[in-house]
Formats: C-alpha cells, structure tokens, sequence
C-alpha cells in the first residue's frame, strides 16, 4: 500500500495546517532519550532548529554572493512537505552536526581569539543530519517496534560553493526506524542521495514526489521475510571473512560483485555484536536471522561519518536482501557465501 492510499483511507492520517511558525512542536521527544541512544554517533552532536536559524551564518556562493539554502530551510522544508503529502503529523526533528566551520565578524579582524566575543564568533557547520518520526505508523517486525520516519543530510562538502550558484545536492528518506536500537530503515525507494534543487520550491516538490511514491507495505514485507531466515555461524564467518577479502580485491573483479559500502572497522564491529550485542546477537544454537544480521549492519553503520551516513544504511538494505537470495543459490551475492 503506497503512502498516498493511507493519507486517503485511515482516520489517522488527517490533513492539518502547516505554520511555519510553530511548524514542529506537534511531538516532543524527551531529550535524554534522544542523547543516550543517537540515529547517528561518529564525531556528531545534537543541536536545535533554533540554533541553527539563529545562531549560524548561511554560506554563499562566492563567485556570485547567491545565498545557499540553509539547513534549517532543509528541515522546515522537507518536514513542510511530507506532512502536506501524507496529512499527518510530524514530530520535532532530531539534528545531528558535525564538522565545525568557525569565523569572526569583520569589526573583530584584529582581536586574538582569547579577546572575541561571542556576538564577534560566526558558525555553520559543514555537515547535517536530521530525523523526524511519524508515530501514528508503526509496525512490529522481529518483535521490535517501528516507527515510520523521514529524514535527510545536508553536507556542503560536496557542494562547490567557491564557483557560481548551481543546483545543490540533498540526500532525503522515508522508512523506519527502530525504536530497540534507533536504527533506521531504509529501503532503496525510499530514499534520494542526489536531490539537486535551485531552491526551496524545488526541494518541495522533489520530496512529496519521493514520500507518495514510498510503498509501506513493501519494505515490510522485504524485513519481515528477514526475520524468518536463518544464517548459521558458519555463514556469518564467511561472510565476515569475505567481506574484508572484498575491500581489497582487484578493481576488475570487484566491478563484477554488488556494492558494498562497508569498511573493516564496521565489519569488526558487526564481528563483535554477533556475540554480545543484547537485542541482535546469536541465538543459543549460534545462529542469527537475517533480520537481526541487518541490524547489526545498521548499528555498525553509525560510526559513519554523516555524507556517507544514508549511503551505507541504504546499502545495508540491498546487501541484506541479496545475502537473502544467496542463502536460497540465487544471485550475484553468493560470491559472499562461497
């Protein structure tokens, strides 16, 4: 069932009013849950939308001023658009930041930086991840709780700001997130690592396209058929082992296997977890679901740092679905198996 259909269908789902000026205060989330168990971890830390409208300069394009849109913009927008395209509510967002860009007003070029104030300190940060629940759609899978989320990245790393304005580049999902582990979902169709937009209105348009042509039922059908297959420890060790061999493997023959966007440290991780982690770990016959596998990769995948964040859980998903198939002799991901 696509999103489109529940908006139309469920009593739930009802269209409300977007105002931008109180436009997340539907849900709060308690602050302490959102610190003692982040979506992401690597080098992040939380921020408000509040400090990012008020407290952070906006960088330009230099080669002509155009201002760049602002990753509160991103935000307001994206939640903005999927609560029109779905008509329910959206909670407060969780923003995750990392990679400090400092500078100082023009009347403080000749203080040392013991003698700033903070009035003379300017900020913005290179990188921006952010989440936003829909709780009023869940799912149970493995016996673990799922809430329906959107979310995105914003990294001006990947933007070349120091030329002319031309279209930036968004990454935006919609899928799930586990509220175990805080893990997210995400499913190729539901989620754009290149939404390039000259303007909010783009942006707009782009992510209701992406959120009601997300199909629900399908990626729970895909997680929940997990669940029920079974990988033996020694599968697990020679995919393991395999996996490592894949990184270092002739370009040649790499081009001939599927994409995996995992390092080693995330398979020493994923290693680890398989024997201690308390929600995903082996069962005492020592095997372990594909489900429960997937979320180790997802949890793993939070040491990533935020542009490579949505990639790799994205990447998660595909590979879990093919190693699926490779159990059963079927496609190109035996290579992991073999």
């Amino acid at each position: 069932m696509e999103l489109q259909q529940i908006k139309q269908t469920s009593p739930l789902h009802q269209k409300r009013i977007y105002n931008h000026n109180s436009p997340l205060d539907v849900i709060e989330i308690p602050k302490t849950v959102i610190e003692a168990n982040p979506f992401i971890e690597a080098n992040t830390k939380s921020v408000s939308l509040s400090h990012l409208k008020e407290d952070c300069v906006i960088p330009v394009f230099s080669k002509d001023n155009e201002i760049t849109i602002s990753h509160s913009q991103f935000i307001e927008t994206a939640i903005e658009a999927s609560s029109n395209a779905l008509g329910i509510d959206i909670s407060k967002p969780e923003i995750r930041i990392s990679h400090q860009i400092k500078g100082r007003t023009p009347d403080a070029l000749q203080l040392t930086t013991s003698e700033l104030q903070d009035h003379q300190k300017t900020i913005y940060y290179e990188r921006m991840a952010w989440i936003a629940k829909i709780p009023s759609i869940t799912a149970d899978v493995g016996g673990n709780r799922l809430e329906l989320t959107i979310g995105g990245v914003r990294a001006y790393n990947q933007e070349n700001i120091y030329s002319k304005k031309s279209p930036e580049k968004f990454k935006f999902f919609i899928g799930f997130q586990n509220m175990v582990c805080c893990n997210l979902c995400i499913s190729t169709d539901g989620y754009s690592s290149t939404i390039k937009a000259m303007g909010t209105q783009d942006l707009n348009s782009n992510i209701i396209n992406l959120v009601e042509s997300y199909n629900v039922d399908q990626q729970l059908t895909y997680m929940t058929k997990l669940d029920k297959q079974k990988m033996s420890e020694k599968q697990f060790a020679t995919l393991i082992g395999r996996s490592k061999l894949f990184q270092h493997l002739p370009k040649k023959e790499k081009q001939l296997l599927p994409e995996l966007l995992f390092t080693d440290n995330h398979f020493n991780t994923i290693a680890k977890d398989f024997y201690e982690d308390e929600s995903f770990c082996r069962n005492e016959a020592g095997d372990i679901s594909l489900w429960k596998l997937y979320n180790l990769f997802t949890g793993a995948n939070k040491s990533s740092y935020i542009d490579t964040f949505l990639d790799r859980n994205e990447n998660a998903f595909t590979f879990s679905e093919g190693i699926s198939k490779a159990i059963n002799g079927d496609g190109n991901y035996c290579w992991f198996l073999s």
